[in-house]
């Protein structure tokens, strides 16, 4: 289990929240989505925080995806994010090695940072990585191992380039 704390992630909130170690949950049977305020997957996200444009540390995003069975993926190539659908772009890349292609999942981002960076959960406590959310939304997608016509949610987010920054800056709006 893992704490996370921090100050204006969550609507104005305190961002204190606790990861369990969260299974994936299927569409079926995910209590926690269905009990979200909201009828789309817009609505519901935004239940959460989650809108286009809006700021978010990427623990939250994390959090969000494993919760709720949502797909988050961080892209690297502002173009890229904000001009194509994530199902053209995960088409385009499917051949790609994972750590080759202009974005990856926010799970596969975490996993990779922390077994290469032992500080990076103090640099996060200390520094959160803020994430723009560019996308919300479903797809119909079986590339998940789900049936055929079974919708994924999804959030796609850009992230920040490193000499554009601002370590003084309130990172949360």
């Amino acid at each position: 289990m893992v704490t996370i704390t921090g100050t204006g992630i969550f609507r104005g909130q305190s961002n204190t929240f606790t990861v369990p170690g969260f299974q994936r949950l299927s569409m079926e049977n995910n209590a926690g989505w269905e009990s979200l305020h909201g009828k789309t997957t817009e609505e519901k996200l935004r239940s959460l925080g989650v809108m286009r444009g809006s700021m978010l540390d990427i623990r939250m995003l994390d959090e969000i995806s494993r919760r709720y069975d949502v797909e988050v993926y961080l892209f690297f190539e502002e173009d890229l994010a904000r001009t194509r659908t994530l199902e053209s772009v995960l088409e385009e890349f499917d051949p790609v090695p994972e750590y080759g292609r202009p974005f990856i999942s926010v799970g596969s981002f975490l996993r990779f940072t922390r077994e290469n960076d032992p500080s990076f959960e103090k640099t996060m406590r200390d520094f959160p990585l803020v994430i723009e959310v560019v996308n919300i939304g479903e797809m119909q997608s079986p590339r998940y191992g789900t049936p055929v016509g079974t919708p994924v949610r999804f959030i796609t987010g850009l992230m920040p380039f490193i000499d554009e920054m601002d370590v003084d800056a309130d990172p949360i709006r």
